[in-house]
């Protein structure tokens, strides 16, 4: 993969500045080819043609000096970025203490060692973090071969100590890690995975009796995390709004929420706004996406493009049930927004929910065109295949409401084909009894004088409205 385009057509105007200054930083005589070859990138990103590039900095066909040149300029802009960064964050500072400390060491001069070891000891113990913590420790311990000022035993017990809630952590981590990948790829759109959930369920149990809950906020936001993730998955939304409403207010009444923990506030909004609409309390849902909002905006923003997917997402599930027009006014906003843009997974589901109002508001070839769009983005390959279904028979639906009848049964068989093992599955029944349905209703010669059709019709509403289960398809 050439990473080098991506990382500098990336690039935000101060990393440019500091990645300018930094390799200008001697004197120069005459112009560099590094800095050459990045403005030519960056004028032709997201394009790239390497032949151009060759011929322009080298005018020769051997490509060699091109390689070495961009490798030595991918080394310099990752420089730049460490420079840039090293006090950004509690980790990059915790990290540049740590390397310093290490450099020291190697030079035999322990006592500096040691004090940049404690600095960084002091930022992991003040933010909880028990993972640098362990990694802190050892090298307490390995630094006391080179002074007696550091009795290792002290910082074997610590270690142990440490280890002790470290392994809790990482196992509620190594079990969400998995729940929110499967979470992510499927939508709610596939089968749930029991046996994960079964087995969060264990540890959750067992590790919210540690005594250690209540004094650490680290350990409650991981009890946090769990849980909510649990209710997510069960969709039990009338628990998860129960839950959230008093766990945020808990931890912002005892300002738990800090700058290192701002994700998981965002989110927890995040959730609360879906919990609430699930729950049809569309007022009060749009009442925490202003929370949202306002809190995208805090710390400098630090979050803020990350969630402004969500926050738009907020505004649209709401607004289709309360002002449908106002919905899609907000979805093209969306759709032109420089930050939405970057990820192509977030233009599948804006364009989906445009493909979804416009259905609604029988604006059929409007619906297909933002239909078609997601189906082009490299994302959709990466969803899972029953999304794959689901949109296939949306698409079935609105040609038939086009009345385009050739293609539809072109299509149709297709969808039988390419999704036949799907189909023989009890939780696409839905699915297979729409396209069966679909297909009687284009052969009908009469669709209102067919009563044994419009009696199958009606079962299948009849069973998707008592079917709670139903709320997972695209289109109601």
């Amino acid at each position: 993969m050439n990473i080098l385009p991506e990382v500098i057509g990336n690039m935000n105007k101060e990393e440019i500045r500091n990645f300018k200054l930094f390799i200008n930083r001697t004197e120069k005589a005459t112009a560099r080819k590094d800095e050459l070859l990045f403005d030519l990138i960056r004028k032709q990103f997201p394009a790239y043609n390497e032949q151009k590039i060759l011929l322009k900095l080298y005018q020769t066909d051997d490509k060699n000096a091109l390689y070495r040149l961009k490798n030595r300029l991918f080394e310099d802009i990752g420089k730049s970025l460490t420079l840039h960064y090293y006090d950004s964050t509690e980790y990059n500072i915790i990290l540049n203490y740590l390397f310093l400390s290490r450099l020291f060491q190697d030079k035999g001069q322990a006592k500096t060692a040691f004090y940049y070891l404690t600095k960084a000891f002091r930022k992991a113990n003040e933010n909880e973090y028990l993972d640098w913590l362990d990694i802190i420790y050892s090298e307490f311990i390995k630094l006391s071969h080179e002074t007696l000022e550091i009795n290792p035993e002290e910082y074997i017990q610590k270690r142990k100590d440490n280890r002790s809630k470290l392994n809790k952590v990482q196992e509620i981590d190594d079990i969400l890690a998995a729940l929110i990948y499967r979470i992510k790829v499927s939508q709610n759109f596939a089968k749930q995975n029991t046996e994960i959930l079964q087995l969060l369920q264990k540890t959750v149990n067992d590790f919210s009796k540690s005594k250690d809950v209540k004094n650490s906020p680290v350990l409650r936001f991981k009890i946090y995390q769990s849980v909510s993730r649990i209710l997510l998955q069960q969709q039990d939304f009338k628990s998860l709004e129960k839950y959230l409403l008093k766990t945020y207010d808990e931890f912002t009444k005892e300002k738990l929420f800090n700058k290192n923990n701002h994700d998981t506030k965002l989110q927890m909004l995040t959730y609360l706004i879906n919990s609430l609409f699930k729950n049809k309390k569309i007022d009060l849902s749009l009442t925490y996406a202003d929370k949202l909002k306002s809190a995208m905006d805090e710390f400098g923003k630090l979050l803020h493009d990350k969630y402004l997917f969500y926050y738009y997402n907020s505004l649209v599930i709401n607004y289709s049930v309360k002002n449908i027009d106002k919905a899609i006014e907000i979805l093209h906003e969306a759709k032109d927004n420089s930050s939405i843009k970057k990820l192509s997974i977030y233009n599948v589901f804006v364009y989906l929910n445009l493909a979804v109002l416009n259905f609604d508001k029988r604006n059929f070839k409007e619906s297909l065109k933002n239909l078609v769009k997601p189906m082009m983005q490299d994302a959709f390959k990466h969803l899972d295949e029953a999304w794959h279904l689901k949109l296939a028979v949306f698409e079935l639906m609105i040609r038939y409401e086009l009345n385009d009848f050739d293609y539809l049964e072109h299509k149709m068989e297709r969808v039988k084909k390419e999704y036949a093992g799907l189909l023989k599955k009890e939780e696409y029944v839905r699915q297979k009894q729409i396209i069966y349905l679909i297909d009687r209703m284009e052969k009908s010669e009469g669709l209102k004088k067919d009563k044994q059709l419009l009696k199958e019709i009606n079962a299948l509403l009849d069973g998707i409205m008592l079917n709670s289960t139903s709320d997972t398809d695209i289109i109601n």
